[in-house]
């Protein structure tokens, strides 16, 4: 890898794929100056054409005949399907068929011929070596592969030329080869900005490797943010980790839930699991922002509809600003009204009630209520429950 392969990809890229915007971010991070790289704005949808691109784009003409190959949990296909199509090029793709129906569908809509593999990225994988080695074609690696690490390098150029003043890069991190890019660019060009990773604490093989001092594979992978649900690193961008990349750090699914809700309530843009993980690790303090000038890379913004509310749903309760508890009562008139008085006075609102009268452990004259309610945040929840308490119901 060298800076002139990069520059070298950003130049063929350039007439290609969006210079996306980088967009200050006040209102999820009002006391720091952090930025997002919107790639979820990307052509595709997510930063992975850049490397797709880039790779189809330098292969000789002798080993365009019989197309090319790719295995992917759903941006990667989708970068290949365009690049390939671009190119004239026939592209076979395998999926796992746990990856969202949207990525799936924007893959074929593209050209590709997609091939559903039972389980996770590493079945997918080997599926689409046994293809190549059976049809021959030439396989595009998601991430484990120069060409494709180049090309992805060429946003760390574009972060540099739009905020040259930049003290830290948050990147998400799968398999390895977006911030392999990025951080060989960033340290070439400006060795004293720091580059920091983030994976999911469900699939953080990158994370372990790099701790452990060796690659590890993970016996499974368990995440919402389907984008990064690598067991294995690779041997590339593992070695390129270990060099140029400061820290990775690792967040839960419901810290990225809450990190989704704020980018669509805040900034209004839409990101999927693997998208918004470099903004959970700086709202949940995993690694340091304040008085840095960060950028946060928003890597794709393909998110299923279909887990679009369940997610919705995580990051309200993950944020307090929803909850749910359940209260003993009198069976008498008026309970009811007494308990919503107090809600209402609390300014909170009811969005659904139980009311349950055969309730084990209850006495015979008692019944359950269970509330959901929609509140402002952990502080507004305490006041409610103290005043319920204060007022003489007891909490179950």
């Amino acid at each position: 890898m060298t800076i002139d392969k990069i520059y070298h990809a950003k130049r063929i890229l350039d007439p290609v794929v969006r210079r996306t915007d980088l967009i200050r971010a006040p209102r999820i991070f009002p006391d720091s100056s952090v930025f997002l790289k919107t790639e979820n704005l990307q052509i595709t949808g997510s930063f992975k054409v850049r490397g797709a691109y880039y790779k189809i784009s330098q292969l000789p003409s002798d080993l365009r005949q019989k197309g090319v190959i790719a295995c992917s949990a759903g941006n990667h296909a989708q970068g290949v399907a365009l690049a390939a199509q671009h190119e004239g090029l026939k592209a076979v793709i395998c999926i796992p068929d746990v990856a969202p129906i949207s990525k799936v569908e924007a893959t074929r809509a593209y050209g590709a011929d997609v091939r559903l593999v039972p389980g996770v990225y590493d079945d997918a994988y080997q599926e689409a070596l046994r293809l190549q080695r059976e049809n021959g074609g030439v396989f595009i690696h998601p991430f484990d592969d120069e060409d494709i690490i180049a090309g992805q390098g060429s946003i760390g150029l574009e972060i540099l030329e739009q905020l040259p003043d930049v003290d830290s890069v948050i990147v998400p991190v799968g398999g390895g080869g977006l911030i392999s890019g990025i951080a060989y660019a960033i340290k070439a060009l400006k060795p004293e900005c720091a580059v920091y990773g983030v994976q999911v604490a469900g699939a953080a093989s990158m994370y372990d490797s790099l701790e452990q001092h060796q690659k590890i594979t993970l016996g499974k992978v368990s995440t919402m943010a389907d984008g990064i649900a690598v067991k294995h690193p690779g041997d590339l961008t593992y070695e390129m980790c270990a060099t140029y990349v400061d820290k990775i750090v690792t967040v839960t699914d419901d810290e990225v839930s809450s990190a989704i809700l704020a980018l669509m309530e805040k900034q209004k843009l839409v990101t999927e699991g693997a998208g918004a993980v470099a903004v959970a690790a700086a709202m949940f303090h995993k690694i340091e922002i304040e008085g840095r000038t960060t950028v946060c890379l928003l890597s794709g913004g393909n998110i299923d509809v279909t887990i679009l509310s369940r997610v919705i749903s995580r990051g309200l309760l993950k944020s307090g600003r929803s909850t749910e508890f359940t209260i003993e009562l009198l069976d008498k008139p008026g309970q009811l009204v007494d308990v919503s008085a107090i809600i209402a006075r609390q300014g909170g609102n009811v969005v659904a009630v139980h009311h349950d009268r055969s309730g084990e452990g209850t006495d015979l004259n008692s019944c359950t209520l269970r509330l959901a309610l929609e509140t402002k945040d952990f502080d507004h929840i305490r006041a409610i429950r103290r005043a319920l308490g204060d007022a003489g119901f007891k909490f179950v």
